[in-house]
């Protein structure tokens, strides 16, 4: 038998399909308009970025997807650049194109979704790199050929590069077939060397599993999602709204927090101008310093 893996508190994500067609007869009387989207930086640091081997730098893609430079390693988080997804269309062109990255040392995947592991972007990415995986996910990579795949469960460390890359937890689920629901785990990544911390957050719900983070590890960067939220009453559980993506981060006791997972792909009903309007509005609520949010044009390089 499969093992099968949980939430904290075993916290259910189950949905019924009575669930499913109540959320698609709500979706039908709302009408959203898609046509504004997240701009595109006006002005990339492509040149730069391939030439870099010291400066830690972030770069936004798009949805979770960032490139990543540290101790002069170049590493990505969720890679994807499809054009689709399901059957919606992106809706954001990727902010860098896959033949201009450089070659790539490590790739972190929080989980099995498909917006979070798209094998045929990673068919293309350049270079060896080394893939940290939630534990369970390593056997699709190996059955693919990928021979440098190291799986993680919640808490473990592992050493590279003068660096350390820690798994921990979220509060989500996953598939990618009929009968693999939550055989493989899902979990965020928390980037670190002696200058700097970077907490890859992942897909998750609001959870306590941030107060037992932050008792753990000093985090300084946060990339947090912050779409497909709605609606609440179904995306709940899996997906943190704007307001509880402040919430956590203030229990994080970051330094800067960058929002993502919003505004590529229609993943649900809210949209990404939509996303960072409940964000900013909740930030000035609560009168946060306005230079710790660092809300990314796609393609904009963050250099810490």
């Amino acid at each position: 038998m499969k093992q099968r893996y949980a939430n904290l508190d075993n916290v259910e994500n189950t949905k019924s399909f009575y669930d499913f067609h109540r959320w698609q007869m709500e979706r039908k009387n709302k009408k959203k308009d898609l046509s504004i989207q997240i701009e595109q930086a006006p002005f990339k640091e492509i040149d730069k970025l391939n030439n870099n081997r010291a400066d830690p730098s972030i770069t936004w893609i798009g949805h979770s997807t960032f490139f990543i430079q540290m101790n002069g390693m170049n590493m990505i988080t969720d890679p994807v650049w499809a054009n689709r997804m399901g059957l919606q269309k992106r809706l954001t062109a990727p902010g860098i194109s896959l033949n201009d990255l450089p070659e790539i040392d490590v790739v972190f995947i929080s989980h099995g979704h498909y917006d979070h592991l798209d094998f045929p972007t990673i068919k293309s990415l350049k270079g060896n790199p080394t893939y940290y995986v939630p534990i369970g996910l390593g056997q699709i990579f190996k059955k693919r050929g990928y021979k440098k795949v190291i799986e993680g469960s919640w808490y473990d460390s592992f050493d590279q590069n003068n660096m350390t890359f820690s798994f921990v937890p979220a509060q989500h689920w996953t598939k990618r077939t009929l009968t693999d629901t939550n055989t493989s785990h899902w979990g965020g990544w928390i980037i670190e060397n002696k200058q700097h911390s970077i907490y890859f957050v992942g897909d998750t719900g609001y959870f306590r599993g941030f107060q037992d983070i932050v008792s753990k590890f000093n985090i300084q960067t946060v990339l947090m999602p912050i779409g497909a939220y709605e609606p609440e009453w179904f995306m709940k559980v899996s997906h943190i709204n704007p307001e509880d993506a402040v919430k956590a981060f203030l229990e994080l006791k970051g330094k800067t927090f960058i929002p993502m997972h919003y505004g590529t792909y229609h993943l649900a009903d809210d949209t990404g101008p939509e996303a960072i309007a409940r964000l900013d509005a909740e930030w000035s609520r609560l009168q946060l310093d306005t230079s710790q949010l660092k809300k990314m044009l796609i393609g904009e390089t963050y250099w810490m």
